[in-house]
């Protein structure tokens, strides 16, 4: 039996249409049971018959802070897909940010352990990562830096991953994912997906910043396939391509048959932008939407490099034009 916590997410909602399409057994925890209709939302992507996919999964309702309902999901499961994050860029989030990034990833690792669990897979980011000051690519072994300008969900993030190798060091075989911007078709109010909602809205800036994208599908691929190889205790950076967010704006928008944006943010603009949006949330109370750190991320010229998960698995990404092509036409079929 397959745990998978995160289900109700982008990885995890197609991370559960490949175990039960291949016929694995499945237990998934979720929290809101709103949320599994972006599941049943994501199968029907795939294929007519939604119903009888989704109800192979045994749903189990529970929370990664909660160990006593944690305790019972556990019962009879070999292997865990740890997805489950809360994904949040605003400094006032930072003490939930780590109670469920890293308390609710310390609770999951102690339960393997505890259950003798077979491997885990945990879902990270390159956000995790450190960057290099001569803009050389970045990979599994670029050393993170303490001090840099983090922000708080990589910060947590990066804590999470030392849970994880803290599990290894008490017997837990493990293997971590690191992906770049995952392109998946099923939330379209966060992540990439919010990228596609602004761009057919009409975006009026584009930023040259540089970061790497994969395909959720890619993603999902290299977990199942790392799960079933005899690879523990190691992480793999996940990147089909490094593309400016210019480029990437420009490719959605033709894909979703809008104008690109054609005015450039510059350093100055998003400088006196992030200090705004600091002082409107001071005195509304509202979440940031740009913080100090996101707009240096927007400039900055980041390429990561994918060699490592090529070699393992002999993988092949999927291009990252098609994937945008093929989100793109979900969107559009959806708006």
């Amino acid at each position: 039996m397959i745990l998978v916590t995160g289900g109700t997410g982008l990885v995890g909602a197609h991370l559960l249409y490949e175990l039960v399409k291949n016929n694995q057994k499945v237990r998934a925890i979720y929290r809101n049971e709103e949320k599994l209709q972006m599941v049943k939302k994501v199968f029907s992507y795939f294929t007519e018959d939604v119903s009888t996919l989704f109800n192979k999964i045994e749903w189990m309702e529970a929370d990664i802070l909660d160990v006593p309902l944690l305790t019972n999901v556990f019962q009879d499961i070999t292997k865990v897909y740890h997805c489950a994050a809360l994904i949040s860029f605003d400094p006032k989030e930072y003490h939930k940010l780590r109670k469920t990034n890293i308390e609710g990833t310390a609770n999951i690792v102690n339960l393997c352990i505890s259950n003798t669990i077979e491997k885990l897979c945990y879902v990270s980011s390159i956000a995790t990562l450190g960057n290099n000051e001569d803009n050389s690519f970045i990979d599994e072994e670029t050393f993170w830096n303490p001090e840099g300008e983090n922000n708080v969900y990589s910060i947590t993030k990066y804590g999470a991953e030392m849970e994880v190798w803290r599990g290894t060091q008490e017997g837990l075989d493990a293997v971590i994912v690191n992906p770049g911007i995952i392109i998946g078709a099923g939330l379209w109010n966060s992540g990439s997906g919010l990228l596609f909602k602004k761009v057919h809205n009409k975006l009026r800036y584009y930023v040259t910043g540089t970061t790497g994208y994969v395909d959720v599908k890619d993603v999902v691929t290299v977990m199942t396939q790392l799960m079933q190889s005899n690879i523990i205790n190691q992480r793999f950076v996940l990147v089909a391509k490094n593309l400016s967010f210019q480029q990437v704006t420009e490719m959605a928008a033709n894909q979703l048959k809008v104008k690109a944006p054609k005015k450039q943010a510059t350093s100055l603009m998003l400088e006196v932008a992030w200090r705004a949006d600091w002082l409107k949330s001071f005195l509304t109370g509202k979440p940031r939407s740009l913080t100090k750190q996101n707009a240096i991320t927007a400039l900055t010229i980041t390429n990561y490099d994918n060699q490592k998960i090529i070699n393992a698995l002999d993988f092949k990404f999927i291009p990252i034009e098609k994937s945008i092509e093929q989100v793109a036409e979900l969107f559009l079929k959806e708006v």
